[in-house]
């Protein structure tokens, strides 16, 4: 099996930033860091699907084909359009992850309008196809749930590397919070199933209405409630979403760019996508000790 550096090299790989010898640690910001004062970060606000947990590993393969169903419903089409169709949906779905579940249901529904290929009366609302999405969903989540709790997977099976060992020592410095665009409800018992749930102060996962929790909505909240400027938290996440929104606040930002099949190692799309954002790049939580030195905790 190849190491991360011979896969890297076997596969030209070309990161961004600066390598953190020994490590996996890209810095793309150092002089936004090198404004870090030892012991000035108090929060960890991060996401938790393909961040901290792998249990939704696959949702993009779930949710993908279903937007193209619903899009496409019973018409004949022809090879084109119906790959015109597909390319859409996958641009969307690359840009739009990390965002509350709801809201790529409602550009689905637009698209189902934009393309027309489904009367009216046989389109559902957005809160219809979230159901459906879900209901697909939950299949391969609660079989991995159940196979965790009867030790037929292990925790590493279904967690990101490193994640729980990182988990663990950050919140004996700084208060872990988490965010997601996930139910609130699922992402609770997701949490629990992989232990990191009594690691973490708060849980904010998505409400029925994306007014009342969304991620930008969360993080300035809690930034409010806790009287904190933007060099005091970090914000984590593998999502273009959860990055942005801290960046713009002037967080410290981690990019979790990580291959979600493996656990571990680097993801080229999500490298793509989440650097723009990240002050920090990461393939996995294995350095969890020389991540928490960088963001000057240890």
């Amino acid at each position: 099996m190849l190491s991360e550096g011979e896969s890297c090299m076997a596969k030209k790989l070309v990161l961004p930033g600066i390598r953190i010898y020994g490590t996996n640690i890209r810095v793309l910001k150092p002089e936004k860091l090198a404004l870090l004062q030892p012991g000035q970060l108090r929060k960890f606000i991060s996401d938790t699907d393909g961040t901290f947990s792998t249990l939704r590993e696959g949702w993009e393969g779930i949710m993908g084909p279903l937007m193209v169903e619903m899009i496409i419903g019973g018409a004949e089409i022809d090879d084109a359009l119906r790959n015109r169709i597909e390319q859409d949906v996958a641009r969307y779905i690359f840009e739009s992850t990390g965002i509350n579940t709801i809201l790529q249901m409602a550009h689905l529904v637009e698209m189902i309008k934009e393309y027309g290929l489904v009367p009216a009366d046989k389109t559902l609302d957005d809160q219809g196809y979230k159901a459906e999405y879900n209901r697909r969903l939950m299949v391969p989540v609660g079989n991995r749930i159940s196979r965790l709790a009867n030790n037929s997977l292990k925790l590493t099976d279904v967690t990101m590397y490193g994640a729980l060992q990182f988990v663990r020592l950050a919140s004996k410095s700084v208060d872990i919070h988490v965010f997601s665009g996930t139910d609130d409800e699922d992402v609770r018992k997701e949490l629990a199933a992989i232990g990191i749930a009594p690691h973490v102060k708060s849980i904010h996962g998505a409400l029925r209405e994306y007014k009342d929790s969304n991620k930008e909505m969360v993080l300035r909240k809690l930034m409010a409630e806790f009287g904190l400027s933007g060099l005091q938290v970090a914000v984590i996440g593998d999502g273009k979403v959860e990055l942005q929104v801290g960046a713009e606040a002037g967080c410290i930002t981690i990019g979790i760019a990580s291959d979600e099949v493996l656990g571990h190692g680097w993801n080229l799309k999500k490298v793509e996508r989440l650097a723009p954002y990240a002050d920090l790049l990461i393939s996995d939580f294995r350095y969890h000790h020389a991540i928490m030195r960088l963001l000057k905790l240890a």
